[in-house]
Parts: C-alpha cells; sequence; structure tokens
C-alpha cells in the first residue's frame, strides 16, 4: 500500500473501505489525482457537483460570504438565508404558503420529513408508507424509510411505524387507508440502480394521498436541482406534492439539506419542534443561492435533458454485450448490465480515466456535472467503451475456460 493508503486504514473509520485514489484538485468536470493523473469525472461527488469542480460562481460565493459572515444561531436570521428559501419556493412552485426547514444533508432533511408525517399523523395516523428498494439515509430515521435489509440489519430495531411496499400502483392502493399519515418516495430510485417508477405513479400516488388524508414527500436528494431535465423529478408528472426533501445538487459541493412544505403542511412544525445548529447558516445558504442561480442563469436544467438524451443515445450506441438497458432520466443515468460486473466495469473504467460508480453489481451509475458538453460526451464514450472491452474480454476469458 501506499503512504496515505496506510494513512486511511490507520486513521478513518472503515465505513468507506478502501479509497479508490487520492485526489487533489478538480476543474470543470476533471479531477487530478497525487501523482497528477486526470480523471474525467462523471459520477460529480454522486450528483453532487453540479456546477463541476472549482466553478468561479461556487468559489466567488464561498469566498465573499466567508468574509462577511458565515455563521450565526438561528436564533436570526440572515440575508442568504431569506434569499435561498425565497428561490427553492419558487423553483418548488410552493406558492406563498410554503415554508423551507435547511438541514445540512439528505439525510437531515428525511429525518424532518419523518417528523412532519408524525406531525401530521398523530395517534390516529401511525402509519408511514415508503418503497422497496428505496433509499432515504443512514440516520436511524431515514434508516427506517429504507428498504434494504443490509443496511437496517446491523441497527435495528428501526424506529417503528414505516411499512415498505412494492413500487407498483397495485400495491399502493391495497396498502394506503386513513390511517397513513405520509408516503415518501423517490421519483428515480438511484441506489437500487436509477430505477424509474412506474409511468402515471407519482399522479396516482398524488391523488390516492389527497383522497386518504396522507402526506406525499418526494425525495428530490439525488433527482432536484435540475439533474432529470426538470428542476425537480416531480414536475415531469405534474403534481404538486406536501413536501419535497432536497440537498446534494442544490449546494453544488457545499454541504447542504432543505425540507420544502406546501400548503397545509407548512404549518406543522412549530416554535422548538425541530432545529439544527448549523442549518441554514449564511455560509451554506450562500453558496447555495448562487448555484441554483447559475443553474438558472446558464440554462442548465435544459443542458442536462438534451445532454441526458444525447449520452443515452450515445450508450446504446456503443454495442456492448454487456448492457443490457439504458435508465433513468436527464444526467441521472443507469447502465443495467447483462453480467454483475459493474464493479469491474468501475474499476476498468477509473484505470482509464474515468470516474463512474456501481450502484449495484448489475448497474453502472452515470451522473456528470450538468455543464458537460460536446468533448466531454466524446471522451466519456471512447473511456466508457474501452472499459467495457476491457471487462467483455475478461468475462469471454472466464467463459471459455
Amino acid at each position: 500500500m501506499t503512504v496515505w493508503q496506510d494513512d486511511v486504514a490507520r486513521d478513518l473509520v472503515q465505513n468507506a473501505g478502501d479509497r479508490l485514489a487520492l485526489l487533489t484538485r478538480g476543474e470543470g468536470s476533471y479531477l487530478w489525482d497525487a501523482d497528477g493523473r486526470r480523471y474525467l469525472d462523471f459520477l460529480a461527488g454522486i450528483a453532487v457537483t453540479s456546477l463541476g469542480h472549482a466553478h468561479p460562481v461556487f468559489v466567488e460565493a464561498i469566498s465573499k460570504q466567508a468574509a462577511t459572515l458565515a455563521h450565526v444561531s438561528n436564533y436570526f436570521a440572515t440575508p442568504p438565508q431569506l434569499a435561498l428559501a425565497a428561490r427553492l419556493k419558487r423553483l418548488a412552485g410552493a406558492g406563498i404558503d410554503g415554508r423551507v426547514y435547511f438541514s445540512n444533508s439528505g439525510a437531515e432533511a428525511n429525518e424532518a420529513a419523518f417528523k412532519l408525517a408524525r406531525l401530521h399523523g398523530g395517534m390516529e395516523r401511525p402509519r408511514i408508507l415508503a418503497l422497496e428498494n428505496g433509499f432515504h439515509g443512514r440516520t436511524m430515521g431515514s434508516l427506517a424509510m429504507t428498504a434494504k435489509a443490509s443496511m437496517r440489519e446491523p441497527f435495528e430495531p428501526m424506529p417503528g411505524g414505516v411499512e415498505h411496499i412494492p413500487a407498483t400502483l397495485e400495491a399502493l392502493e391495497a396498502a394506503i387507508d386513513d390511517r397513513v399519515a405520509a408516503l415518501i418516495v423517490e421519483p428515480i430510485q438511484g441506489e437500487a440502480g436509477v430505477v424509474e417508477l412506474p409511468e402515471g405513479y407519482l399522479a396516482a400516488a398524488r391523488s390516492l394521498t389527497l383522497a386518504h388524508g396522507a402526506l406525499l414527500i418526494v425525495d428530490e436528494i439525488q433527482t432536484g436541482a435540475g439533474r432529470t431535465g426538470q428542476w425537480f423529478g416531480f414536475n415531469h408528472e405534474g403534481i404538486t406534492p406536501d413536501a419535497i426533501t432536497l440537498a446534494k445538487g442544490i449546494g453544488g459541493g457545499f454541504p447542504i439539506g432543505a425540507l420544502i412544505t406546501y400548503g397545509a403542511a407548512s404549518d406543522l412544525f412549530t416554535p422548538g419542534s425541530h432545529g439544527s445548529t448549523f442549518g441554514g447558516n449564511p455560509l451554506g445558504t450562500a453558496v447555495a443561492d448562487a448555484v441554483l442561480a447559475e443553474i438558472e442563469r446558464a440554462g442548465l436544467v435544459e443542458n442536462a435533458a438534451r445532454r441526458g438524451e444525447q449520452l443515452r443515445a450515445l450508450i446504446d450506441g456503443i454495442g456492448s454485450p454487456l448492457i443490457s438497458a439504458v435508465r433513468g432520466r436527464g444526467l441521472l443515468i443507469g447502465v443495467a448490465l447483462s453480467e454483475p460486473v459493474a464493479g469491474a466495469v468501475v474499476a476498468a473504467a477509473q484505470e482509464r480515466g474515468l470516474i463512474v460508480n456501481a450502484a449495484n453489481p448489475e448497474t453502472v451509475r452515470i451522473a456528470p456535472a450538468l455543464i458537460i458538453g460536446d468533448e466531454q460526451l466524446a471522451e466519456f464514450r471512447e473511456l466508457f467503451t474501452a472499459a467495457l472491452a476491457d471487462v467483455s474480454a475478461s468475462v469471454s476469458g472466464k467463459v471459455s475456460a
């Protein structure tokens, strides 16, 4: 092992396992490691660095706000906090009666959503519905809403009341009743392999939750901030939820999360019912407001839609026997494989200078910055094709042997 790998093994908790490289700087859609090797970054920190690395808007926002006011307690308001709340409400269509709660991460945003559901349900509505294969975070409340047994079992018992149902309309219709406080869904299940909900699911879920007096909470942590070619994943079905959770791409690399509430749900939190020391601090909110403003100014939501179509077509055209399907919307793409070799494809890609991710053994996840253009797409095609060929040759060799 190298010195830095020794340092990782000695000094860091091993929850993330071995690190793949020691990265030292980034610019645009590229990263460099400690040896000076350049990588095309088509993961963006798992759908986080919306503007790419070291974008001038991001850098200026941090520098300017850090030199002015970095933190005060939530006993006080600050201009960046109010500006970001107003922008998020406008983008999400929350209306004049919507409100925003700020957190430090997506898991914290979903913890707030869990508590929102409890406040809405009370003793009369003890049930919270979540979907099989869903992922909402690793804190205890968000983990209770996450269906992955391997993540949950070491920490059981979980907070009670959450039921996981299949992501089908039939299952939802059978499960929902007047004792349900809330349904939480991801428009695209990213950690499950970039799996879209059935067509019309969100619209039907909206109708059913309204009919039974339950909240519809949409987890937009991975799909929000323009990644799917709309500002939010629920925009593709034209619905209005009761709450959405956000993080990742809204901060462009700065840790920040948010819960946006609509209508009557905006009155559920009262003074003292929830809080966060760092949530909504002026540094984080100034950066997120600048990132979202640049996404608007530069037309990056539209770029995500256009480049996403190009990316899907490009992957379809590779013609590798390992590719069985291409899923997702905009710049959140899952390449389904015919063999459980996603880890090998990711390793081969990194060896050739491309960073992607294995969402599971059968799926390679692709989530580049929203700024990518023709040059990056062409380079991706060359590197990804070569990586697939490397792995395909290895798989064929094992079969022949």
